[in-house]
């Protein structure tokens, strides 16, 4: 009785994998099923295809979590060599009450493997406490069961770009993921 069954598309890299063996480790990002689907056709199709070709109908990796890839250099490696690192960033946008002037960062999707109370809410607090990000006078977190909503409140002195570049570079709003394509 096999204990595990043949799929007809590539399920590692819909589902993604990550882990570590005996001399050999792997970390596979999760892709889109149809892209994936549309990449396998054009490579029955065309098996001289290029990267650039197949970049077309596959774009990048899927992460669940949303968040931005930033370029596609990393993707490009990853395909072409098996290991490449890809940047995400936290899809953010900037609020201004109208009442106090006040601006507020909203943040609505994280990286990949981020922990949204440990990093992103208590580690910001602790950056803020340890004077390595100025200018954000409270962090609350509205998120419920239709999504993610942390926010990030802006002293009246500072300005809401200079914050948010400050948390893109010490906290977890920005971060890498090594791709290791090894099956």
């Amino acid at each position: 009785e096999p204990t595990v069954l043949p799929a007809r598309f590539p399920n590692i890299l819909v589902n993604g994998g990550g882990g570590i063996a005996v001399g050999m480790a792997t970390n596979i990002p999760t892709h889109n099923l149809g892209e994936v689907i549309d990449a396998v056709l054009m490579m029955m199709d065309r098996p001289a295809s290029t990267t650039e070709e197949l970049m077309q109908v596959l774009p990048g990796p899927d992460f669940p979590t949303a968040a931005t890839i930033l370029g596609r250099g990393g993707i490009r490696q990853a395909y072409e060599t098996g290991r490449g690192r890809v940047v995400l960033r936290a899809k953010c946008h900037i609020e201004e009450d109208p009442k106090s002037g006040r601006e507020t960062i909203i943040v609505t999707e994280i990286p990949f493997q981020v922990n949204k109370a440990v990093q992103l809410y208590k580690g910001v607090a602790d950056l803020v406490n340890d004077k390595r990000i100025e200018g954000i006078s409270d962090v609350n977190d509205y998120s419920d069961r239709k999504g993610i909503r942390l926010a990030y409140d802006v002293k009246r002195e500072a300005m809401g770009t200079v914050v948010l570049n400050q948390l893109y570079k010490y906290s977890s709003l920005q971060t890498s993921f090594s791709v290791n394509n090894i099956a």
